[in-house]
C-alpha cells in the first residue's frame, strides 16, 4: 500500500485535530460532484497550508479564528469553532478573554451574540461555569490603593473583614474559588503585591518591610481593620510580619505554605533564580517553578490549572518578580515569631518542596499557641491544589475564633 501523503492528506490530518473526527467526516462524506473540489480546496490550502504553518499553535489560531469569525457575524462558522476549542481542551479562560477583546474591537453586539452563543454551546457540552452574581453582596469590586506605591485591590461579599494574600508570580486571580466561596459570610479583599498583577512596580530591590509596610497602609485605608489575614508563600510571610509588628490589625492569622526564615543555601539558590531572571526572563525559571507550585501528578490530572499559573507567571513584570525575590529571600521573623498574640493557623502541603513541611512546623512551634494542619498529597500552591481541604481548614479556623 502506498503510504506516501499528498497535500490533501496532510490538511485533513490538521482539519481533524481542530475540528474532531465526527464533523471532518461528515464533511466528507456529505461531498457531491458539484462540491468535492471545493472541500478538497478548503483542505489542501486552508487546512495544510495555513493551519500547517508553524508561526502560530493551534490553539492561537483558534482564538483568531473567533475573534475573525465574531467580527464578520459568520455565527455558523464561529459555534463550530467554538465548539472544537472547547472540545481540544483551549482553556475557559483564553476564550473568554478573546470576548471580551471582541466586545471592544467587533463591537458590544457582536460581543453580546458571542457570549449568548457560546453559553448555548457550553450548555450543549455539559459545562456549566460557575455562578458568579452581580448583586451587592457578590459583586467583585475593584479598585487601588490613594496611598503609594498604588496596590491593585479586588473587594467582595459581606461580614467579618478578611485580607487574602498571594504567592510571589501569581496575583489576586490565585484565591478566585476561595474569595467567592467565603464572600456569603465574609468580606474578603485580595490584592496584588506591589511589582506584581495591577499594582504599581516601583523601582527595587523591595525588602520583607516594605512588603508588609504596604499590607499595613492597605488595611489602614479600608478601615475595617482588625482583619482575618490568609497568607500563602510570600503572602504568608508579609502576614507574620504583619501580625508580629502590628497586632491590632491582625484579628488571626493563616500562613500557607510559607517559612519565616531562609538558611544560607536557601539564599544561594534565590539569588541563582534572580540572576537567570535577568538574563532570560521568566521564561527562565517557568518549568521550575511549576515543578515547585504543584506536584507531578496534579499537573498530569490538571493541565488546565497549570497553564493557567504559568501564565500568570509569565505576565508578572519580571522587574518587579526579581525585586521581590530579594525581600522573600531575606525573611528573617524568627526573633518576632513569640510576639504574634492573635489565634493563627499554620498549613502545610505535605509534598511541598518549596516550603517543606519543617518550615511551617518551626513557624507553629514559635507562634504561642498556633496548630499546625498538613495537607496530604498538596505541594506549595495547595489552595489550588487541594482548594476544597484548603477551604474546609479555613473555615474550621473560623469557626473556632
Amino acid at each position: 500500500m502506498d503510504d506516501r501523503q499528498d497535500d490533501f492528506d496532510r490538511g485533513l490530518r490538521n482539519r481533524r485535530a481542530v475540528l474532531g473526527d465526527a464533523w471532518v467526516d461528515r464533511s466528507l462524506g456529505n461531498a457531491t460532484a458539484f462540491n468535492a473540489d471545493f472541500v478538497s480546496l478548503i483542505t489542501r490550502y486552508a487546512w495544510h497550508d495555513i493551519w500547517g504553518r508553524p508561526g502560530l499553535d493551534h490553539r492561537t489560531r483558534r482564538l483568531l479564528v473567533l475573534g475573525m469569525t465574531i467580527a464578520q457575524g459568520r455565527w455558523e462558522e464561529y459555534e463550530l469553532h467554538l465548539r472544537a476549542a472547547v472540545e481540544g481542551g483551549v482553556p475557559l479562560d483564553e476564550i473568554k478573554e478573546t470576548l471580551m477583546q471582541a466586545a471592544i474591537y467587533c463591537g458590544v453586539p457582536a460581543a453580546n451574540t458571542a457570549f449568548k452563543l457560546a453559553g448555548e454551546v457550553l450548555a450543549k457540552l455539559g459545562i456549566t461555569p460557575a455562578p458568579q452574581p452581580l448583586t451587592p453582596a457578590q459583586r467583585v469590586a475593584r479598585h487601588h490603593t490613594f496611598s503609594a506605591p498604588q496596590l491593585h485591590v479586588l473587594r467582595q461579599g459581606q461580614g467579618r473583614p478578611m485580607v487574602l494574600s498571594h504567592a510571589l508570580g501569581l496575583d489576586v486571580q490565585m484565591w478566585d474559588r476561595l474569595a467567592a466561596a467565603l464572600a456569603g459570610d465574609c468580606e474578603v479583599l485580595r490584592y496584588d503585591h506591589r511589582g506584581h498583577g495591577e499594582s504599581a512596580v516601583p523601582p527595587g530591590p523591595y525588602t520583607m518591610d516594605e512588603l508588609v509596610e504596604d499590607a499595613a497602609r492597605l488595611v489602614r485605608e479600608w478601615g475595617r481593620g482588625p482583619v482575618v489575614w490568609i497568607g500563602l508563600s510570600m503572602g504568608g510571610m508579609v502576614g507574620q510580619g504583619l501580625a508580629a509588628r502590628h497586632p491590632e490589625l491582625v484579628q488571626s492569622l493563616v500562613v500557607a505554605n510559607s517559612t519565616s526564615y531562609y538558611p544560607d543555601a536557601a539564599r544561594g539558590l534565590w539569588a541563582q533564580r534572580i540572576a537567570t531572571v535577568e538574563a532570560q526572563g521568566l521564561a527562565g525559571i517557568a518549568d521550575g517553578v511549576m515543578g515547585r507550585y504543584f506536584t507531578e501528578a496534579f499537573r498530569a490530572a490538571h493541565p488546565e490549572v497549570e497553564a493557567w499559573a504559568r501564565g500568570r507567571l509569565l505576565r508578572t513584570d519580571a522587574a518587579g518578580y526579581v525585586a521581590c525575590c530579594h525581600a522573600v529571600s531575606q525573611v528573617d521573623w524568627r526573633e518576632a515569631l513569640p510576639r504574634i498574640t492573635c489565634p493563627t493557623l499554620v498549613i502545610a502541603g505535605a509534598q511541598d518542596v518549596g516550603a517543606p513541611v519543617a518550615m511551617s512546623e518551626a513557624i507553629a512551634q514559635a507562634v504561642p499557641g498556633a496548630r499546625l494542619e498538613i495537607i496530604d498529597g498538596a505541594s506549595h500552591i495547595s489552595v489550588l491544589e487541594a482548594p476544597e481541604a484548603f477551604e474546609r481548614l479555613v473555615r474550621d479556623f473560623l469557626a473556632a475564633h
